[in-house]
């Protein structure tokens, strides 16, 4: 009897029913975070850029980390002045010579050196992104910019107060990793009557293909 009590008590659900169904899973369903907003662009990102200044520079300069520890203005670009750009938090970033492994770092008077240990408290800048596509960095410290010492001395001085723009150049390009085991195919001989070698090996090959 409990049994055609429970089937009399039950009631068919009304046309509305799949349409409420339909809606329900659509909000369950998770989306990805678009990844247009200004405070999501460099977080957790890691660029390899070369850092390139015009500014009060008697010549065109790039930021190079030297193996000693010491920190210039190189005119060309250089493997010493490849460098990659971590994001510690939004807005705030390391600075790393691949080459060197030398993190930049600057002193409470504004010098640049470079050195084999992250201290975050020197080596912590904070970037800016110009409307012109150059950026600008500052001590998060200290408060001081960054800027190049001028040509031929590696000490900054305090006529150099306002912040040099630097515009990030894009690194090299990764090398495509080459799959093992696996060999270019050769293209395929239309001089023969079976360019696709369907029945057998090729016995000759097109004068268009020969080396």
């Amino acid at each position: 009897m409990g049994w055609d009590k429970a089937r009399t008590g039950f009631k068919h659900p009304g046309p509305w029913f799949p349409l409420l169904a339909v809606l329900l899973l659509g909000a369950c369903q998770a989306h990805p975070i678009p990844d247009s907003s200004p405070l999501l662009q460099f977080g957790g990102q890691v660029r390899q850029r070369y850092l390139y200044t015009d500014d009060a520079q008697e010549t065109e300069a790039h930021l190079e980390i030297r193996e000693d520890g010491t920190v210039v203005g190189a005119a060309q670009q250089s493997p010493e002045s490849l460098l990659e750009l971590k994001a510690l938090k939004p807005g705030v970033i390391q600075i790393l010579g691949v080459k060197t492994s030398r993190f930049l770092c600057q002193r409470p008077d504004g010098g640049l050196y470079g050195s084999l240990y992250f201290d975050p408290k020197a080596c912590s800048f904070r970037e800016l992104l110009l409307e012109d596509g150059y950026n600008v960095y500052w001590s998060e410290t200290y408060g001081l910019p960054l800027h190049l010492p001028p040509a031929n001395s590696p000490y900054w001085g305090p006529s150099l107060r306002s912040p040099a723009r630097f515009l990030p150049l894009p690194g090299p390009p990764a090398a495509s990793p080459e799959l093992p085991g696996i060999l270019a195919l050769e293209p395929p001989d239309v001089g023969s009557s079976d360019p696709l070698s369907m029945v057998g090996p090729s016995q000759g090959r097109s004068p268009s293909y020969a080396s």
